[in-house]
């Protein structure tokens, strides 16, 4: 009886280990099924704004951004594309996970962007946060003569800077569709007077500006996608006796097609955006490609423009 005894026991013992093994490995099974959505956007870029993503640590990145003049010339310089043009040449690098920093140079006002982007939350698979969120942020100085600034006689070296503050929010809906609304307030220490051009009156902007945006991408193959974005302004500037809205910041729509690979994406579109740092854009905007008609999608007010950037993983 002896010999038995020991033998069921052995074999109960043996039956609750195997069971505690088997829910160890089913709790690491449940672990590994909850982690981050991958690939919400293909690039860190949608058209004129920035995206959820943040790449992977130890990621340079090279941005080439390009944006030709207006359509409205037609065949005389080929709807824009050998019209004087805005160019911005950046670099970013990831040095921890989730954050992201960088510098660039645009070509309209020489002016040079210092910015930073941080993962906050990130959407999970499995349970967990249903829509990505992050925050993008910059300052810009506008490196021109002092002499070329609205009002040198009472110029300051602070007049030179602005700021540009966003918070984007993301969702992967499916494997093709990806869609985010981001909320942002653009500074500047130094506004400039806008003139209408049809009354002379003069128009004092706001040194604050606040915008809202949508954008989306929807993959039509594994490398190439369709993009929507939409920017809204929210600030008026107007003051009580400037009747005309001729100056005041215009929305931006822009339609474009995205091709990817692993270390390259390459954006063209067509909006109404011409600036490239997004403070100027969104406070200074003027073009709107709808006109005065219904739907004139050959509005002179619009441009084409392409994002190319590299990746390098070290």
């Amino acid at each position: 009886m002896k010999p038995a005894r020991y033998k069921i026991f052995s074999m109960l013992f043996l039956l609750c280990l195997q069971g505690i093994t088997l829910w160890a490995q089913d709790a690491d099974t449940a672990v590994e099924e909850r982690k981050p959505v991958k690939n919400t956007f293909e690039s860190i870029w949608i058209i004129d704004n920035q995206t959820v993503m943040v790449p992977f640590k130890n990621t340079l990145e090279f941005d080439i951004q390009h944006r030709f003049g207006l359509v409205e010339n037609g065949f005389q310089d080929f709807w824009g594309l050998y019209a004087p043009s805005n160019i911005r040449l950046g670099f970013s690098y990831v040095p921890i996970n989730n954050l992201m920093v960088g510098f660039g140079l645009t070509k309209q006002n020489l002016t040079w962007d210092f910015n930073a982007k941080y993962a906050l939350l990130k959407q999970m698979t499995g349970g967990g946060s249903p829509v990505s969120i992050t925050y993008f942020g910059n300052a810009a100085m506008d490196t021109r003569n002092e002499s070329k600034f609205p009002n040198p006689e009472a110029f300051k070296s602070t007049d030179r800077w602005s700021f540009f503050n966003q918070i984007i929010l993301g969702r992967k809906i499916s494997d093709k569709l990806s869609v985010q609304v981001m909320g942002s307030i653009s500074h500047f220490n130094a506004v400039y007077p806008t003139k209408d051009s049809e009354t002379g009156a003069i128009q004092e902007l706001d040194n604050d500006h606040f915008a809202i945006a949508i954008s989306a991408r929807y993959k039509i193959s594994n490398a190439t996608s369709l993009m929507i974005n939409y920017d809204h302004p929210l600030t008026t500037h107007a003051s009580a006796d400037f009747d005309s809205d001729e100056t005041e910041p215009k929305p931006n729509l822009s339609l474009g097609i995205e091709f990817t690979t692993s270390a390259h994406q390459f954006q063209i579109f067509f909006g109404n955006y011409g600036s490239i740092v997004p403070q100027v854009n969104n406070t200074y905007n003027t073009a709107w490609g709808f006109g005065n008609s219904k739907f004139a999608l050959w509005d002179p007010e619009w441009r084409i423009g392409f994002n190319m950037t590299r990746l390098w993983s070290y």
